[in-house]
């Protein structure tokens, strides 16, 4: 008979995955409480979550949510870091934090419903934040409606020009 903890802790884990956009694993030992915090600081300011879940009931939780297999990634100690709208910005926090600190390890993760291997989840990293993307789509945008504003007032500020030196040379005359 499961015990009643495991069973809320599986459903804690299901609810955890149904509802994240991706989910990133990381082996966390050698990691001092210090920069466990600075750590989890850090994600929820990437609007995600990091929770330590045993490995077995993590893979009871992803047969049972039709998640790709993830036994390669669930072996040792592991912390799941949940992420919001934007995986991106989660990513990126590990990866800088992994930098910096060499004792944390990204073991891999998942986005989309697909398994991602360790180099993947350093590309989804690499690629630009969601704000980013805003801006640069916007951009792209707006880029040809303000060449064309200035096309089209390239005549009236000639004109203008044109009145502006004919009217400095009567004042000087």
């Amino acid at each position: 008979m499961p015990n009643a903890e495991n069973v809320e802790m599986l459903a804690n884990i299901k609810s955890d995955i149904e509802n994240a956009g991706a989910m990133w694993v990381v082996d966390y030992r050698g990691l001092t409480v210090k920069q466990i915090q600075e750590l989890r600081r850090a994600i929820r300011e990437a609007d995600a979550s990091m929770k330590v879940y045993k490995n077995t009931i993590m893979h009871l939780a992803l047969k049972e949510t039709d998640s790709p297999d993830m036994d390669a990634v669930l072996a040792g100690p592991s912390a799941f870091v949940f992420t919001g709208e934007d995986p991106v910005a989660s990513a990126k926090v590990l990866r800088d934090f992994a930098k910096e600190n060499e004792s944390l390890e990204i073991k891999g993760g998942m986005m989309d419903g697909a398994f991602l291997d360790v180099a993947q989840v350093q590309a989804v990293a690499s690629l630009p934040s969601r704000e980013e993307l805003i801006a640069k789509l916007l951009g792209t945008i707006s880029n040809p409606l303000v060449k064309t504003v200035r096309v089209l007032n390239g005549p009236m500020e000639a004109f203008a020009r044109v009145l502006g030196a004919i009217e400095s040379q009567k004042e000087a005359a």
